[in-house]
């Protein structure tokens, strides 16, 4: 067992700092001159991504500059509820459950978002 240990050893040794440390080198050390720069955080866009686009997006943004940004967030916050409200009822008549709800109310927003209601 004692044979085996220092066979181990030996080649450990040979291939860390013995005769393949040079060709380790020379592949290495190209690598070793690359300079690194300042790290960029990336910034976090609060928003949405089809900003601008979708069928319904032209109208969306005339009625924003039309009727105003903070009154149109609430007409589309209610708009919101109440749509919210008729997926809840429908779910309810037809007995699904809570997590099959909130998959409807999820893949409506991203169709929202899509024909560009989220504008």
């Amino acid at each position: 067992m004692a044979i085996t240990s220092s066979i181990a050893t030996t080649s450990f040794s040979s291939c860390v700092g013995g005769e393949d440390y040079g060709m380790f080198m020379k592949k290495v050390q190209p690598l070793m001159n690359v300079k690194i720069g300042k790290a960029v955080r990336s910034r976090t866009m609060m928003g949405n991504v089809n900003d601008g686009k979708g069928l319904f997006a032209p109208l969306v943004v005339v009625t924003r500059n039309i009727v105003g940004k903070k009154r149109f967030n609430q007409l589309r916050g209610k708009a919101i509820a109440l749509h919210s409200q008729v997926i809840t009822e429908f779910c309810k008549s037809i007995g699904a459950d809570q997590k099959q709800r909130q998959g409807l109310i999820r893949l409506a927003k991203k169709n929202g978002e899509k024909l560009g209601f989220l504008a």
